[in-house]
């Protein structure tokens, strides 16, 4: 019987399905809460080969968080590195330059700081819940797996999300080094950086098969994924309508 191992670019997947399905399925979301995760990663399984046999699902997502500016509760204990810090962001600069008296303008940084540390916990507490939701999937599920690395950068002035690190890497080395157990790989991502391990695993005699979703209006996402489709044995186009049944939306 095949062998397949199944590799998920965590947030790859993620930029796709809220791409597909916004607003039934928004960002906020994190993942779908009714998805037949199991079924869905069977039956793209199921496309490679008949009979194959799915023996796990590696999903990589990142292991830590890191706030930007950092050691915001320590800005308490000094002040005056306090209001350097929340002058970095325009518009509290803008705030603090509309004040002139010096006790109101300390009491400015003293809110700003704190407005800082609540957005902090905020994030680290959604952080917390994706982490457990991610622990309930690989608890329910059969053979699916989370595998953690790096980190990913969240301003707090502006509560965005910056680019994430070595999770790809992660995911390449273990395409890698898990070679034995596979004879197919299924690569969920469009991140052309997978290239240099498909061609390594190729070199093995492996077969690697790359994931893509058809939108409504016809496009395929993830997008960039050309040199990656080129590099991969073989391409699986799933529907719109195919994910939409498993992800329950």
């Amino acid at each position: 019987m095949t062998r397949v191992c199944v590799f998920v670019d965590g947030e790859n997947f993620r930029h796709s399905m809220v791409r597909l399905f916004e607003p039934a399925f928004q960002n906020r979301d994190y993942l779908p809460q009714n998805a037949q995760w199991t079924d869905l990663f069977d039956w793209v399984v199921s496309q490679t080969v008949a009979g194959a046999d799915r023996v796990r699902t590696y999903w990589y997502v990142v292991e830590h968080l890191d706030c930007s500016p950092r050691d915001i509760e320590g800005l308490g204990r000094n002040p005056g590195r306090a209001e350097s810090v929340v002058r970095r962001y325009a518009p509290y600069a803008a705030d603090l330059d509309a004040i002139t008296d010096p006790d109101e303008r300390a009491q400015k940084v003293r809110d700003l700081v704190g407005e800082l540390v609540e957005k902090q916990r905020q994030i680290r507490r959604r952080f917390d819940g994706w982490t457990r939701i991610q622990n309930d999937i690989a608890r329910k599920e059969v053979a699916i797996e989370f595998r953690r690395a790096g980190g990913i950068r969240y301003n707090l002035f502006d509560a965005t999300f910056g680019g994430e690190k070595a999770v790809d890497v992660n995911l390449a080395c273990d395409m890698v080094a898990l070679r034995e157990i596979y004879d197919v790989a299924v690569v969920f991502s469009g991140d052309q950086d997978y290239v240099p391990a498909i061609r390594i695993v190729k070199n093995v005699g492996k077969r690697v098969v790359n994931v893509s979703f058809r939108a409504r209006n016809n496009n395929l996402l993830p997008g960039g994924a050309q040199r990656l489709n080129e590099t991969a044995d073989q391409s699986i186009i799933v529907e719109y309508a195919e994910l939409a049944k498993y992800l329950n939306i």
